[in-house]
C-alpha cells in the first residue's frame, strides 16, 4: 500500500544491487567518502590559499600541476586494500554475510532449548566479533613507519646487523572509539532497565534523576580534564591535528606554556638561579613588562599578567577578554557550516544563527573557563590555601593551577544542549582514554586490542540490529540504514 503511492520514478539508488550485498556496497562507499572528503577539502583550502599568495606572479604552473597529482594521490589512495573503505566493507559485509551462514548453521544444529530469538542473536553476536576481528587484523596488517624502529643488534663479528622493530598501537583509536560505545550500549541498557524498575514501583528518586541528566556532562568534564592535561604536559599523546587545534583555539603564548612545562619537571625552582631566566624575560620585553617578572629568583611567583598576556592585571577582565576573542573564533566556524545545513530562509538563518552562537558561547566558555582556573589557583584561592611562600607557589605551578582549569573548562558543556552533550561525551570519552596508554606497544600484546575492538563491535552491532535507539547518536542512525538489506 505505502509502496504504491510512492513516485514511480524515485528509486533507492542501489535498488538493483542484490539486498545481500547491500550493505557491504554502502559500507564501502560511505568509507571512501569519509576517507577522502577531508582530505580533498584539505587540499582545495591549501590551493586556494596558495593562489591568492601567488596571484599576480609570472608562474603558476606548478601549483597547479601539484594540485592534481595530490589529487589522484588522494582518490587513489583510499583505494588501496589496507585502507579505511576496505575495512568498512569488510567489517559490514561480512556481519552481514556471516549472519546467513551461521545462522542456517545454528537452525541445523537442533538445540532445542535455544529459542528463534537466541539463535538470532547468537547469530549476529558471532558474525560481527569474527567479522570485526578480521577487518582489524587487515589494518592492522599494513606497515607504518611511526610504528616501526630500526635497532643496531651487536653480534660477535665485526659487522652489525640491522633490525627493525614492530610496534602494534595503529588501530588503537578505533578500537577505544569501539570500546566506549560499547560501554555506553551497556551501562545505559543497564541504567534503563533498573529506571523502569524503580519508576514502576515509585521508588524511583530526584537523586537518580539527576545522575542521570549530569551523566553525559560528567563525562565530558572528565574527559576534557585527561585531554587538556595531557596538552599541556603530554602533547605526544594526542594526535598531532588535534594538538595543532587545541593551540589554535587556545592562541597562547608557546614560551609561558614552556616555563610551566619546566616548573613541573623542577628546572624553574622560585628563590633560586637555575638559568631559566631567558625565557620569560623575552617575553617581557616583547609585552614591554618589567624584566624581573620573567626571573624566578626575583619574581615569587611570576606575576598573573603574564599569563593574561597582555590583558591587563585583572583575572576576571582577562577572562572576559578570551570569551569575546574565542566567541568571534568561533563564530567564523561554527555559522558557515550551520548556514550550509539550514534551509535557506528566514527561519532558516535565524535558527542557524542561533545554533552557532550557542556552540561558540560553548567553546568561548571552555576557552576562558581553563584560563581563568589557572588564575583561581595562582592568585585568587590558591595562595589563600595552600600557602604564599616559595615552596607553596611551587606547588601551585607545577601543576596545580593547570589542573583547576583543566577540571573547570570541561562544565561548559552545560551551555549545550542535551542532545549535543550526548554527542560531545561519546566523542571526546575515546580520546581521553587514550591518554592514559601508550600509543605504541608490543606486538605480541595486539591480540588483547584486537578482542576488545571484536568484542565492542559484536555488542554494538547486535543491539542496533534488536534495539537501535540504544545506540545512542548519530552512529546508531548511520549503523541501522548501513545494515539494512
Amino acid at each position: 500500500m505505502t509502496s504504491s503511492l510512492l513516485p514511480r520514478g524515485r528509486r533507492k539508488p542501489d535498488e538493483f544491487i542484490p539486498p545481500l550485498l547491500r550493505p557491504l556496497i554502502r559500507a564501502y562507499v560511505l568509507g571512501y567518502a569519509s576517507a577522502v572528503t577531508p582530505r580533498i577539502l584539505t587540499l582545495v583550502l591549501r590551493y586556494v590559499t596558495r593562489r591568492r599568495s601567488d596571484k599576480g606572479a609570472a608562474n603558476v604552473t606548478q601549483p597547479h600541476d601539484s594540485f592534481f597529482v595530490s589529487l589522484q594521490r588522494i582518490l587513489r589512495g583510499g583505494l588501496e586494500l589496507q585502507r579505511f573503505p576496505t575495512f568498512c566493507a569488510a567489517l559490514i559485509g561480512g556481519t552481514t554475510l556471516l549472519e546467513v551462514v551461521l545462522g542456517r548453521a545454528l537452525s541445523r544444529l537442533h538445540w532445542d532449548q535455544l529459542t528463534t530469538l537466541t539463535r538470532n542473536r547468537l547469530s549476529r553476536c558471532l558474525s560481527a566479533f569474527v567479522a570485526a576481528w578480521l577487518s582489524l587484523r587487515l589494518l592492522q596488517s599494513k606497515k607504518s613507519d611511526s610504528f616501526s624502529e630500526t635497532i643496531t643488534v651487536n653480534s660477535y663479528s665485526s659487522d652489525n646487523k640491522q633490525e627493525t622493530i614492530r610496534y602494534a598501537g595503529r588501530t588503537l583509536d578505533l578500537t577505544l572509539f569501539a570500546g566506549t560505545r560499547a560501554l555506553d550500549v551497556i551501562i545505559g541498557e543497564l541504567w534503563a532497565r533498573r529506571k523502569q524498575r524503580r519508576i514502576a514501583t515509585g521508588l524511583w528518586t530526584q537523586v537518580e534523576s539527576l545522575i542521570s541528566r549530569l551523566t553525559d556532562p560528567t563525562v565530558f568534564a572528565a574527559s576534557s580534564a585527561l585531554i587538556m592535561w595531557a596538552w599541556f604536559y603530554s602533547p605526544s599523546k594526542l594526535p598531532k591535528a588535534y594538538t595543532k587545534w587545541i593551540s589554535s583555539a587556545a592562541a597562547v603564548d608557546l614560551r609561558l606554556i614552556e616555563a610551566l612545562r619546566r616548573c613541573r619537571k623542577g628546572e624553574i625552582r622560585y628563590g633560586e638561579e637555575t638559568g631559566q631566566a631567558p625565557l620569560l624575560q623575552s617575553m617581557c620585553v616583547d609585552y614591554k613588562w618589567p624584566p624581573e617578572w620573567g626571573d624566578p629568583a626575583k619574581a615569587i611567583p611570576f606575576p598573573c599578567e603574564i599569563v593574561h598576556m597582555g590583558c591587563g592585571p585583572s583575572c576576571e577582565y582577562h577572562a572576559l577578554s578570551r570569551f569575546y576573542r574565542s566567541f568571534k573564533w568561533s563564530m567564523i566556524t561554527y555559522l558557515p557550516l550551520n548556514i550550509l545545513a539550514r534551509q535557506k530562509n528566514l527561519k532558516g538563518l535565524r535558527t542557524a544563527f542561533f545554533s552557532a552562537a550557542r556552540s561558540s558561547s560553548f567553546l568561548a566558555a571552555f576557552i576562558s573557563l581553563f584560563y581563568y582556573g589557572v588564575c583561581l589557583a595562582r592568585t585568587r584561592l590558591g595562595p589563600h590555601i595552600i600557602g604564599k611562600d616559595a615552596k607553596s607557589r611551587q606547588t601551585i605551578d607545577q601543576g596545580f593551577c593547570v589542573g583547576l582549569g583543566c577540571f573547570m573548562c570541561g562544565w561548559s558543556i552545560l551551555l549545550e544542549k542535551t542532545a549535543r552533550r550526548k554527542e560531545l561525551a561519546l566523542f571526546v570519552a575515546p580520546r581521553a582514554m587514550a591518554t592514559l596508554l601508550p600509543r605504541r606497544y608490543s606486538l605480541e600484546k595486539q591480540w588483547r586490542e584486537t578482542f576488545v575492538f571484536a568484542f565492542s563491535t559484536a555488542v554494538v552491532f547486535t543491539c542496533v540490529r534488536e534495539n537501535q535507539k540504544r545506540v545512542r547518536g548519530v552512529l546508531g542512525k548511520v549503523l541501522e540504514s548501513v545494515l539494512e538489506a
